[in-house]
């Protein structure tokens, strides 16, 4: 059973065995939140180039000493053993790893996400069934469009003068509760009121 957890993964070093599409798209989402990713496979798929100078590439066979500086590891190659034999080295020596093929060797999954601004809303089935997390992915991302991005970063600035302002909690909870169920028209007209 996996437990969910916000993770601040900003400068944290992060090695990615495998250069297909799905080191790719992981490298793609842990670059998103600033860690520090090295990727080492002897071939990389062309979608590769546009990422290469974020990225450090070492372009050999996996090794153990690849991977003994790294706090996060996913083994992603196309070799169940050697995924398997990454997974097993990680949990024994207290590393995070996701073996994309084998869950329960993975001490850790990356559920499909959906990012607006600060507002982060996660999606897993546990490993069970990544297509039907993909489908409420793409109806969170339906739901809750690019606009959110605002609304949340208002919703937070509104938020702190409210605590400024108001001593009396159960006041700031019922003023902070209605917030949610305002437009962000009704939001940014608050909000000049609050900035004056």
């Amino acid at each position: 059973m996996f437990y969910p957890i916000n993770f601040k993964i900003e400068d944290v070093k992060v090695t990615i065995i495998g250069g297909g599409k799905v080191a790719y798209r992981k490298c793609k989402n842990f670059l998103d939140f600033g860690a520090l990713v090295k990727i080492i496979s002897t071939d990389f798929i062309d979608e590769f180039n546009d990422i290469n100078e974020k990225v450090e590439f070492i372009k050999n066979s996996y090794k153990e000493i690849y991977i003994k500086d790294s706090y996060i590891v996913v083994a992603a190659t196309n070799n169940k053993k050697i995924n398997e034999e990454i997974g097993i080295y990680c949990r024994n020596n207290g590393k995070l790893v996701n073996v994309v093929d084998n869950i329960d060797i993975s001490n850790f999954t990356v559920p499909s996400y959906v990012k607006r601004g600060d507002l982060l809303i996660s999606v897993s089935t546990g490993g069970k069934s990544p297509s039907l997390s993909s489908k409420i992915k793409k109806e969170l991302e339906d739901k809750y469009d690019d606009s959110y991005e605002e609304y949340i970063e208002l919703l937070g600035n509104i938020r702190n003068e409210i605590i400024k302002k108001y001593e009396n909690i159960s006041e700031r909870k019922k003023l902070l509760n209605g917030l949610v169920n305002l437009s962000l028209e009704e939001l940014k007209e608050i909000s000049l009121n609050y900035f004056k």
